[in-house]
């Protein structure tokens, strides 16, 4: 008689996996520990059955190894994302348990308050702030400082800590407006520069763009990057004065 302790784990284990893919449902929150854990994630024993909380699923934070925040053994609650019985996968998420960041931000950061933030992004635009984790704000590129830049990244870098104040909040859309030199003291002359800077621009017979060649009738070219642009600001957050500019060129035609 040959006899295989293996085969006996492996039709235990069968069977759990049919047991437990009968009984739960994606949206289920479900207690379990940490089995295994690789750089793309952690597998999460749920009774029988590996579940994997991928890295961006572990926490609203970032985190670059998953091993910085988790531990084998350790107990964990996890949020059932999906199910694939066929090939035996179950997609858990950790972060999805946790109160969710946006919760009372009015009163975390209120307008006019000052915060101290960690820059995540760079974009031509401005540069995305992370003020607590999993909440980033905008700082439009005309609020980081009182001199003209040609891009966030001549004088921000990522990873740098800086302080901004809070020039707008919108819980519902999950948007934050901040400002770099609202906290810093505005050299001489700079009110004048940027007064003129924000004036309608004009060519030199007085005309507006609709009368030159490839004109587009006074209104703002928008970069396809800008359109395509998933933070939730709006293109009038995003361009900023731009937008108002071609306004005020459409209202003296």
């Amino acid at each position: 008689m040959i006899l295989s302790h293996r085969a006996v784990l492996e039709a235990q284990k069968a069977e759990a996996r049919k047991e437990i893919f009968a009984k739960i449902q994606p949206g289920d929150v479900l207690d379990g520990k940490v089995a295994r854990l690789t750089n793309f994630g952690a597998f999460v024993d749920l009774g029988g059955v590996d579940g994997l909380v991928h890295v961006s699923q572990i926490s609203f934070d970032h985190v670059d190894k998953p091993s910085d925040v988790l531990k084998v053994g350790q107990d964990v609650k996890v949020k059932v994302l999906n199910l694939d019985p066929d090939r035996n996968r179950i997609s858990l998420s950790i972060k999805a348990t946790l109160p969710e960041p946006w919760d009372g931000i009015e009163e975390k950061a209120p307008v006019d308050s000052v915060l101290t933030g960690t820059v995540r992004r760079l974009t031509n635009f401005g540069a995305f702030v992370e003020v607590f984790p999993g909440v980033e704000g905008l700082v439009h590129i005309s609020q980081i400082s009182h001199e003209h830049i040609g891009t966030p990244a001549d004088v921000l870098k990522e990873g740098q800590e800086v302080q901004v104040k809070v020039l707008s909040v919108d819980p519902s859309a999950h948007r934050l407006g901040l400002s770099i030199k609202a906290l810093t003291e505005a050299p001489e002359g700079a009110h004048e520069e940027e007064r003129g800077n924000n004036r309608p621009r004009r060519n030199n017979n007085g005309g507006n763009n609709r009368g030159r060649r490839g004109g587009n009738g006074g209104r703002t070219n928008i970069p396809a990057e800008y359109q395509q642009d998933d933070s939730g600001f709006s293109l009038g957050d995003i361009l900023g004065d731009a937008l108002k500019d071609a306004g005020k060129d459409n209202d003296n035609k």
